[in-house]
């Protein structure tokens, strides 16, 4: 680590210190609120995702759900008597639905080379923090997506999308509206889509699911459709011989609707992924005040150390809102076999 890298770097580790009200950053500490809030702007500012969802501060570690819609009607009428009252309508939810957050870490490392590397561009301490911010970011959707149980030692190999460090919306769905998360056709254990299958195209997938959603939710709803199913209907566009240029033209611009509903592929979305929700209908609360750090440096592996960790957890506000095909059952047409 150079002379002049060591000097920002100092100047780095002060200026959190000052933001926090503490002495050593090497020692672990509680980020302070303001911070926090910082971290978690510049967070969903890293990812084309997150900021168009819920990213919510919430004191309790668990709980109801906090942000509630409207979700059905409650108007009508009463002729009032003695023993016929009017009787007001609880339209903020059709029932009771909860959330757990759990510590997630983010501990990351930043080597000698590389922060010489940031330095020499004049701008290390931007660096360093979109880095961290950046990773959160990353996870946050990644876990948001494949998440399904959270471990005490999680294990990156056996778990590459982060599966057991917390569980995400799917598995919100899994394990409060079951039903709403399609997982077989005609076939046990597989959803196929293609010519023979249970669904002949994205656009029918779409519309059965949309069944699914009572009509009163179905407000700013959007279709997220992973990067294997929007490839494979691009392909049987392009190969379709009965098709003129033009009329495959039209086609593949149809291609940011699906069903009637406007499309979109998410990052870090699984790529047989087909979901139909609304944006809003997405949150992920963190504790504001659980938020640990501690920057540390490591001279015989030649590095710097820092270590986060936050209490979080991934939440879909209405269930009854949310359809999707179980991305882990969906099969595609090779040849004759479904794959």
């Amino acid at each position: 680590m150079r002379k002049d890298t060591r000097k920002q770097f100092n100047a780095y580790l002060s200026e959190v210190a000052e933001v926090n009200g503490i002495e050593d950053t090497s020692v672990s500490f509680s980020v302070v609120p303001t911070a926090v809030q910082g971290l978690q702007d510049m967070i969903v500012e890293q990812s084309t995702f997150l900021n168009m969802i819920n990213v919510l501060p919430v004191d309790a570690l668990d709980g109801q759900n906090v942000k509630t819609g409207i979700v059905g009607p409650a108007s009508g009428r009463t002729k009032t008597t003695t023993n016929n009252p009017r009787q007001p309508k609880n339209g903020l939810s059709m029932k009771g639905y909860g959330y757990k957050m759990v510590k997630v870490d983010t501990d990351l490392a930043m080597d000698y080379e590389k922060l010489d590397a940031w330095q020499h561009l004049g701008d290390l301490n931007t660096r360093i923090r979109n880095y961290t911010t950046a990773q959160i970011a990353n996870d946050r959707e990644i876990i948001g997506w494949y998440g399904e149980s959270v471990s005490d030692n999680s294990d990156i190999n056996a778990n590459p999308m982060l599966q057991d460090v917390n569980k995400g919306w799917m598995q919100y769905m899994r394990d409060n509206l079951p039903e709403n998360v399609l997982a077989e056709g005609a076939t046990a254990g597989e959803i196929r889509i293609g010519e023979g299958g249970d669904y002949v195209n994205l656009d029918e997938a779409v519309v059965d699911l949309l069944s699914i959603i009572p009509v009163h939710l179905r407000q700013g709803l959007v279709v997220m459709v992973g990067d294997e199913l929007t490839m494979e209907h691009r392909k049987r566009i392009f190969t379709d011989n009965s098709m003129t240029p033009s009329e495959k033209a039209r086609a593949a611009a149809s291609m940011m609707e699906f069903g009637g509903l406007p499309a979109e592929r998410p990052s870090n979305f699984p790529p047989r992924g087909l979901v139909i929700t609304s944006h809003d209908n997405l949150s992920i609360y963190h504790q504001p005040e659980s938020w640990r750090r501690n920057l540390e440096e490591e001279t015989k592996y030649n590095r710097w150390m820092d270590y986060n960790s936050r209490n979080e957890a991934n939440v879909v506000e209405t269930p009854e809102k949310f359809a999707a095909l179980e991305f882990k059952n969906v099969k595609l047409k090779d040849g004759d076999t479904w794959s």
